[in-house]
């Protein structure tokens, strides 16, 4: 019966490979999903506290408006053609939005850091890239709600007047300033390793060069060598853009001519600085330690 016996059949080997060869990316291009999860998710950890993220920072800057009104905008007192309180208004509604931005962008890393969760931040899939684009664009975010719930407490306070006169302006030097203080937020919640260093950075260097950069003032008004220093501090080009904006004038010019150049090396430094911020990530300086 030895001959009845059938050959057993081979089984066939496995036509594929279940997973891709080491070191071989799986995901390819831009990881769009995990870069909108990071979105939301920061996005979602300020609107859990609004109250604090954006509605008491509006609070705070409308405190602002009032009290330099009604100490030098007495009646009658114009700046640039308007009255003071429509001069100051521009200035303080992006202020608010810089400092939110900073605030928003430089919270990231840091809690992680203190808290020991930052590991949920560098283990997902998500390159250098898409992580400063999903935390800055967050921080914008913050800003543009802070900003817009600004300019409407503003527009119920008499005296003042937000017709814009270039909407251009109003949202390139807008964008510009929130992204440029997400940038230096994100570089600082690297560089920091407790609250009090950001704490440092916002008392010591934000709200100094956000003051002292023509929000209540027009630099003519400064001797040559304070208007030279004023020129060199970049919150000013911000300040003064997003004014000429509403107002059709300022201090960098009163055409689209004259502010454009400042547009143009606005979008430069920010350049400049983004790459500075991916460097710093790559590196992985005090964040892989």
């Amino acid at each position: 019966m030895a001959d009845q016996v059938q050959p057993l059949v081979e089984t066939a080997a496995p036509s594929a490979q279940p997973f891709r060869p080491r070191g071989e990316p799986v995901i390819q291009g831009i990881n769009r999903i995990g870069l909108w999860s990071l979105y939301i998710k920061e996005v979602r950890r300020f609107l859990k506290v609004q109250t604090q993220t954006v509605w008491a920072p509006a609070v705070t800057t409308l405190l602002f408006l009032v009290i330099f009104t009604v100490a030098l905008g007495r009646e009658g007192r114009e700046v640039l053609g308007v009255s003071f309180a429509t001069f100051v208004a521009p200035g303080l509604i992006v202020m608010g939005m810089m400092q939110n931005a900073f605030a928003n962008s430089s919270f990231s890393f840091l809690s992680g850091k203190i808290q020991g969760t930052i590991i949920d931040l560098l283990m997902p899939p998500l390159s250098y890239g898409e992580l400063m684009t999903g935390i800055v664009a967050a921080a914008v975010t913050r800003a543009a709600m802070v900003g817009t719930t600004v300019g409407l407490a503003m527009l119920l306070y008499p005296g003042v007047s937000l017709a814009m006169a270039h909407p251009w302006a109003v949202l390139w030097f807008g964008l510009m300033g929130a992204v440029m203080l997400a940038l230096m937020g994100l570089m600082t919640s690297v560089w920091a390793e407790k609250f009090d260093h950001a704490a440092a950075v916002t008392n010591f260097v934000v709200a100094p060069l956000s003051l002292l950069s023509g929000t209540f003032y027009v630099i003519d008004n400064l001797s040559p060598l304070f208007q030279a220093i004023s020129r060199a501090n970049p919150f000013f080009y911000v300040i003064s853009g997003f004014r000429f904006g509403f107002l059709g004038q300022s201090d960098i010019g009163s055409t689209n001519l004259a502010v454009l150049w400042s547009a143009v090396g606005l979008g430069v430094f920010n350049l400049v600085l983004g790459g500075a911020t991916y460097a710093l990530l790559w590196s992985g300086w005090k964040l892989k330690s």
